[in-house]
């Protein structure tokens, strides 16, 4: 998947970590489709590169994204049923599918407000961290329309059936701390700080040994659908591949002379 050179999106890679900035500000990152294959080929791109070991992705301004631009909706809109399917398979869907093939760690660092697939979008990620000023609703039902970017599997997921029917179907926000409270996020930090906390636990996974998280990612969450006994086979066939790896043999010399360990993947 090719790059798509676009300002929609802004890119950086730095100590092992890199940025994904959604760049539409003045709409609270409304994506289009430029952004959106801008977005997915940036994360492939992530996936294949040996000095990225942990994916943060955010928004510029105010908002993390404001879901899709709805200017071409309504009576407006010319687009036919066939339409409407293939722009949802071919532009919004690759960005959770291809996040199901990348085994390295995705941190979704919510500055500001995300709202119906924008808050999707988040849904994606590994984990999810909120600036306190933040807020989140599922917005589908204000505008007469189901949720279009996975809400309805990802979000029975991280905060159960009952709390996500309600959020699908009231369309209510709710707040930074309302949403750690219901495991919406993982924490809430200063708005003043924010980027540095996350970046800080960016930073902390990205030096430890690649292998490890990659595999442990691996574990978590196709354990979720295996039974306890395939479970351990499958731990079973990674814990070898540590073990002969070099990051294991370098992390036991690291530790018995009292060194930080190098980490090279291998």
């Amino acid at each position: 998947m090719s790059v798509i050179d676009t300002d929609r999106l802004l890119f950086k890679v730095e100590d092992k970590v890199a940025t994904i900035t959604l760049n539409f500000p003045e709409k609270l990152n409304a994506f289009n489709t430029e952004m959106l294959h801008a977005w997915a080929a940036r994360l492939a791109e992530c996936r294949d590169r040996d000095d990225v070991r942990v994916i943060v992705v955010t928004g510029a301004g105010r908002g993390f994204c404001s879901g899709g631009d709805t200017g071409g909706m309504g009576s407006s809109d010319k687009t036919s049923p066939r339409q409407a399917k293939d722009n949802l398979q071919q532009n919004i869907h690759p960005i959770a599918l291809t996040l199901q093939t990348i085994d390295k760690p995705v941190i979704c660092a919510l500055n500001g407000v995300a709202a119906g697939a924008g808050l999707d979008m988040a849904l994606h990620c590994d984990i999810r961290y909120a600036a306190a000023s933040a807020r989140f609703a599922e917005t589908y039902t204000r505008v007469g329309l189901v949720p279009g970017n996975g809400a309805a599997w990802f979000l029975p997921r991280i905060v159960g059936v009952q709390k996500a029917l309600e959020m699908l179907w009231t369309a209510e926000f709710v707040n930074a701390k309302q949403a750690k409270e219901i495991g919406l996020v993982l924490d809430v930090f200063p708005d003043e700080t924010f980027m540095d906390d996350v970046m800080k636990i960016a930073k902390k996974i990205a030096n430890n040994a690649p292998i490890s998280v990659r595999y442990i990612k691996r574990l978590v969450y196709q354990g979720q659908t295996m039974d306890l006994r395939t479970h351990f086979d499958q731990v079973s066939s990674h814990m070898i591949v540590a073990r002969t790896s070099q990051d294991h043999v370098e992390a036991i010399d690291a530790m018995r002379n009292k060194r930080e360990p190098k980490f090279t993947g291998n």
